[in-house]
């Protein structure tokens, strides 16, 4: 199994990271956790793409972890031979919210298949809606969402991905929560987004200090010791 943390970046645009977006690899799969700013752009760099993921699993439907779910599903489209609906997986709301970019898209669809003899079909996503429970399992790959704590943004989730006799946990706007725990226990490897308290502190704007009490602090992201083998590594 491989983890490729394809954007670590916050909401403000920076030169240097794109949006919130984590690959994993497992099974001979390639699945998607959130979809941020620019991320076909560094999953290109990865040898991935819309076409190659198995699924989209979107943690909260925040803008900045959505951005370029509309890209996604563009590109999947108009780089298929045939249909190749787009897998999503996310919590309560993402039906809603694939339903509303695929109305956004309309011209762009209308465009396309009026020029392309061969683009006969429309774009089109399978959308699975979860806060708890198996998100995927095709007995190779098996992948658990559990709750997660970023009020008032409600409801979101984690998941961790086991396969291949490991286990990956990708978190991502959230304190310390039981959902959180759950999902960490025993764990391999531990991605969540974090803030830098310090830095955020500094800033005198009230609407900078109010994502102090939705996001982990790099200290809170460290996850609890669990009896047996060590806690999962974080970054």
């Amino acid at each position: 199994m491989q983890l490729v943390t394809l954007g670590t970046g916050s909401p403000i645009p920076d030169p240097d990271r794109a949006g919130p977006a984590t690959l994993v690899r497992a099974g001979d799969k390639d699945f998607l956790f959130d979809c941020g700013r620019g991320v076909l752009i560094r999953a290109a760099a990865a040898w991935s793409g819309p076409v190659l993921f198995a699924s989209v699993l979107l943690t909260h439907l925040h803008s900045d972890h959505t951005t370029d779910l509309n890209d996604i599903i563009t590109m999947r489209w108009v780089g298929s031979p045939g249909p190749n609906p787009l897998p999503v997986v996310g919590p309560p709301g993402t039906q809603g919210l694939v339903d509303r970019t695929l109305a956004m898209l309309s011209d762009d669809i209308g465009y396309r298949t009026a020029h392309h003899d061969d683009l006969n079909w429309e774009p089109t996503c399978s959308v699975t809606e979860i806060s708890d429970g198996v998100a995927y399992d095709d007995g190779t790959v098996r992948i658990i969402a559990a709750p997660t704590d970023h009020a008032p943004v409600h409801p979101t989730v984690g998941y961790r991905v086991e396969a291949e006799g490991k286990s990956v946990v990708i978190a991502g706007d959230t304190v310390p929560c039981p959902g959180l725990d759950r999902l960490c226990a025993g764990a391999d490897v531990y991605v969540q987004t974090v803030i830098r308290r310090s830095l955020v502190e500094g800033v005198p704007f009230a609407r900078f200090q109010d994502i102090l009490d939705y996001h982990s602090s790099i200290q809170d992201a460290r996850p609890p010791p669990h009896p047996g083998p060590a806690s999962a590594p974080w970054c």
